[in-house]
């Protein structure tokens, strides 16, 4: 395991022995509404703390992209100078983890050059850990994962996330999710792109789809897909940068073209 392996991993590790502090004890009464039905609790806050302390205890010359960071995702990347940027969302599910659903996690990752190559997954609810870096696999728990062999969107799983954050989308989303339901064989939602994303790298989901993520949500969940041999790119085909998008992924180049093709019909729908 290379090092930055080992921060990714260390890092979401810190972040989640906040989540196991304070879980089952914190709740909606005690967290901020950010905007509509986007939370941040103080666990969020400790949890990113404990995490940056790690990253710059051992990589004090990098810079950081934090979801709870004091600017928002604009001005961080413009103030970003080009160094290894560590990409972290201290808890990812945080509605999740304030109702006491299990679907919560911790999601680090380093980008060079913009590009995710080392990111880590780490569950404190379900015990769960992924890992991968550039070039050298993805693992879960120490154990190698693939995507699944299923070839066939009428066979596929499909992962999504509502845009509950951008409401005026809401009505596309709807056809998008209709065409799905109507061509594949289930479609889930778990609340957590993160673990959706590690769903997709172990071959638990087979696809997956949402439409508003921000690089703290995916950074690790890309290395991961594309370590397992997947795919995740936008919804023009292209691979995921640093900024806000629609993100599209599958088990395979085939795939991905059977549910972008579901989705553009959708689109073009009345």
């Amino acid at each position: 395991m290379n090092p930055l392996v080992r921060t990714a991993l260390a890092a979401a590790e810190a972040a989640v022995s906040v989540h196991r502090r304070d879980a089952g004890r914190v709740s909606l009464s005690g967290a901020t509404e950010k905007a509509r039905a986007d939370y941040v609790s103080q666990t969020d806050i400790d949890a990113q703390a404990a995490a940056l302390s790690v990253i710059s205890g051992r990589h004090p010359d990098h810079a950081v992209l934090a979801e709870e960071g004091e600017e928002g995702l604009e001005e961080q990347l413009e103030s970003w100078d080009g160094r290894p940027l560590w990409i972290v969302d201290p808890l990812d599910g945080t509605a999740n983890f304030l109702h006491d659903h299990p679907l919560y996690c911790a999601s680090v990752a380093v980008a060079v050059e913009g590009r995710p190559v080392a990111g880590a997954v780490v569950s404190g609810s379900t015990g769960e850990r992924w890992w991968a870096s550039d070039g050298e696999g993805a693992f879960k728990g120490g154990r190698r994962v693939t995507v699944s062999p299923r070839d066939r969107l009428r066979d596929a799983l499909v992962g999504t996330g509502f845009p509950f954050k951008k409401l005026e989308l809401l009505s596309g989303y709807l056809r998008q999710l209709d065409g799905v339901l109507r061509a594949a064989s289930g479609v889930r939602r778990g609340g957590s792109a993160a673990f959706d994303l590690c769903y997709l790298a172990q071959g638990t989901l087979d696809a997956f789809w949402e439409e508003v993520l921000m690089p703290w949500d995916f950074a690790a969940g890309a290395i991961l897909v594309r370590e397992a041999g997947g795919v995740l790119v936008d919804d023009n085909g292209d691979d995921l940068g640093l900024a806000p998008t629609r993100v599209r992924g599958a088990n395979s180049r085939a795939m991905l073209d059977e549910l972008m093709e579901v989705l553009a019909a959708a689109e073009g729908a009345p």
